[in-house]
């Protein structure tokens, strides 16, 4: 099936729009960009961290860990992007100060999907070693 260009690049600027909104910590404006069968999956084996989330357990986990931040957010910054049919691919990388005086810097790769308009699956492929250690280590 053909996806014609305008698709796909509204299918970007869809991914880009949300990607703006997490980085501005707006949880109620990342939840209703999500489709509501919608999930994000986290790469690795960090409990608390990693494993598939529904739209109301993101919202949780989003709302908290809001209060670690010192920005009240974490930017992520999309460096590439590429679409094909109802999927987006990205290169991002983030920033963000810690309350605790740490600096998470990672670099991602995602893969959106989109359904309807809407943000229908995040998988989310990140250095879990360096999570640890920002957020979780002692």
């Amino acid at each position: 099936m053909a996806t014609s260009t305008s698709a796909l690049e509204g299918n970007k600027a869809l991914v880009a729009d949300f990607l703006r909104v997490f980085s501005k910590g707006d949880v109620a404006g990342v939840v209703e960009r999500l489709h509501p069968d919608g999930s994000w999956w986290v790469s690795g084996t960090i409990k608390g961290m990693s494993g598939t989330y529904t739209r109301a357990q993101l919202e949780t986990l989003l709302q908290g860990v809001k209060t670690v931040y010192k920005q009240g957010a974490l930017a992520i910054t999309p460096t590439a992007m590429i679409a094909e049919g109802n999927r987006v691919a990205v290169e991002a990388e983030s920033f963000a100060e810690l309350l605790n005086g740490r600096v998470y810097r990672n670099l991602y790769h995602f893969l959106f999907e989109i359904d309807d308009n809407k943000i229908k699956r995040v998988k989310e492929y990140m250095d879990t070693e360096h999570a640890y250690e920002t957020f979780l280590a002692p």
